[in-house]
């Protein structure tokens, strides 16, 4: 059984709890975007008065004992990327079955994101070539979804022995805000330097911007501008 399995059948049954008295979709959406916003509240200064009040407006939909589940899921969510990094919340939003296939709403299974990752990397030695030269590499992400692509690129690089959170930047971009909350999840949960977009990538529309804590901490704001200075 891999050992992500017992943290996202906890979730998973923790959402069964509370279904009944609440539109699932709704549900998990909430979820995540709770969950995304106390994230970025620890550490975005600047983002945080208007993201907390959309958490107090998002909270107030719900009883005390729905509230209390969320940070439960959270907490089972932490455990399995700890376990072994994938695509979760993929997973657990499949598993759940509120995607929609008129939406074109699809998660590329796991192994094959790896397998893509893999090509997309190549010899290992460029990149390390390209790091000892710039500092580190950037990936763009057009359609993002749940974030697996961009955690099987940081596994394949640490595979090859490239420390993904020193010498990985990542811009991602998905038009579902939803998604967008997934992927930002995941990528500080493993620590990926990032700057997660709500937007349209053929129309270069940006509506919201959610940055890691690894991009915060790392002082990525930095290191990128001066990268394009030079």
């Amino acid at each position: 059984m891999p050992p992500q399995d017992r943290h996202i059948r906890n979730v998973l049954k923790l959402f069964d709890a509370h279904g009944y008295r609440h539109d699932r979709y709704n549900l998990f959406s909430d979820c995540m975007e709770l969950t995304a916003i106390s994230i970025s509240n620890s550490v975005d200064s600047r983002s945080r008065t208007h993201r907390e009040a959309r958490y107090l407006e998002i909270v107030g939909r719900y009883d005390r004992s729905t509230v209390e589940m969320f940070p439960h899921v959270f907490g089972e969510i932490t455990m399995a990327l700890e376990a072994a990094p994938g695509d979760v919340l993929g997973s657990i939003f499949t598993a759940l079955e509120i995607h929609s296939k008129n939406r074109g709403q699809f998660f590329t299974p796991y192994p094959v994101c790896q397998m893509m990752a893999e090509i997309t990397l190549g010899d290992a030695d460029d990149a390390r070539a390209l790091i000892a030269d710039k500092g580190f590499v950037c990936a763009m992400e057009p359609a993002c979804g749940a974030g697996a692509m961009v955690i099987a690129l940081a596994q394949a690089m640490l595979a090859a022995n490239i420390n993904y959170q020193r010498h990985l930047h990542v811009n991602a971009v998905d038009i579902d805000q939803r998604a967008v909350h997934m992927a930002y999840i995941q990528f500080s949960l493993l620590h990926i330097p990032a700057h997660v977009m709500v937007g349209n990538s053929l129309s270069n529309e940006v509506r919201e911007h959610w940055f890691t804590p690894a991009h915060i901490m790392g002082g990525w704001g930095l290191r990128l501008a001066s990268q394009q200075r030079s």
